[in-house]
């Protein structure tokens, strides 16, 4: 995939697709089309660009993250997680280019303790879930050269995502409940994008790899490393780690049934890469860091 010179970046203003278009400068000539310059909800609209500017590496940062908004609005949720992947993997198979797609730890079932591997079995709980297998589904169907990275609870600096939230709430309250009982690793989309840009330069094999942080927790414990990191660095909270309190999901009904199990295993990507992850409060720590800078 190092040869690529014209990339197409689609999801250009989400979370990681900020951070992809900061990282793909040194890999190429970026096209990163607003949703106002590419309607990615409109098939037509995307053949037409794809034919028109042939890109030669296509990474898609886009997709339909509201999940539970998705139990109502499967019709679009399918379109950009799962027909958009398919129709871009179409187009890569054909002109042998390759594709970057992002999955979602929502694809498996969340029963057990166990991390999940690569070739572990699927069972969506939701909408959502089940649309982003679909995607990953076509995307290997297709046969086109593509590298799936299957992620999970992203954040960033930037954006609307649960860091940024607890803070917000930190700043307002003295008490606050948190689930307790789903257990994952936090993973910011600077992460995800560091680690992209090193497969692709390092032209890693095809095929699906976990990326997320090294090291496990809950919401609560996300929650609780927050507030303590910032008070650390100078953060004025009304809010302890202490006053969090711990409840279990049963406590806080949602739409969309989320997975209680969303360890991943990395062991793939780390030999493919010859590295080693970092932890999930190494990260937290930079991302914090980053957005108090802001």
């Amino acid at each position: 995939m190092t040869r690529n010179k014209r990339i197409l970046l689609a999801g250009c203003s989400g979370q990681v697709g900020f951070e992809m278009h900061r990282q793909l400068c040194l890999l190429g000539d970026i096209e990163a089309p607003t949703s106002q310059q590419l309607d990615l909800t409109d098939q037509a609209k995307v053949e037409n660009w794809l034919r028109e500017r042939k890109p030669e590496l296509i990474v898609n940062a886009a997709a339909y993250t509201a999940v539970d908004k998705a139990e109502d609005e499967p019709d679009r949720a399918r379109r950009l997680n799962a027909e958009l992947p398919a129709q871009l993997a179409r187009y890569s198979a054909a002109n042998g280019t390759g594709l970057v797609h992002y999955s979602s730890d929502y694809v498996y079932p969340g029963s057990g303790n166990e991390a999940r591997h690569e070739t572990s079995a699927s069972g969506p709980l939701s909408v959502y879930g089940q649309t982003k297998l679909e995607g990953d589904q076509a995307i290997v169907e297709s046969g086109c050269h593509h590298l799936i990275f299957r992620t999970s609870w992203v954040y960033s600096a930037r954006g609307n995502n649960f860091m940024k939230t607890m803070l917000r709430l930190g700043r307002e309250r003295e008490t606050l409940s948190i689930v307790a009982d789903q257990i994952g690793a936090p993973t910011p989309a600077r992460l995800i994008a560091q680690a992209t840009a090193m497969g692709l330069s390092r032209d890693i094999s095809a095929g699906l790899y976990h990326l997320a942080p090294r090291g496990e927790t809950s919401w609560h414990g996300f929650a609780c490393e927050i507030f303590r990191l910032a008070a650390e660095r100078g953060e004025t909270l009304a809010i302890t780690p202490q006053q969090v309190a711990a409840i279990p999901t049963v406590d806080y009904p949602t739409p969309a049934k989320r997975p209680l199990n969303s360890r991943l295993a990395m062991g793939k990507l780390e030999q493919a890469l010859g590295i080693r992850l970092p932890s999930w409060q190494e990260q937290l720590a930079l991302t914090l860091a980053e957005h108090q800078g802001h």
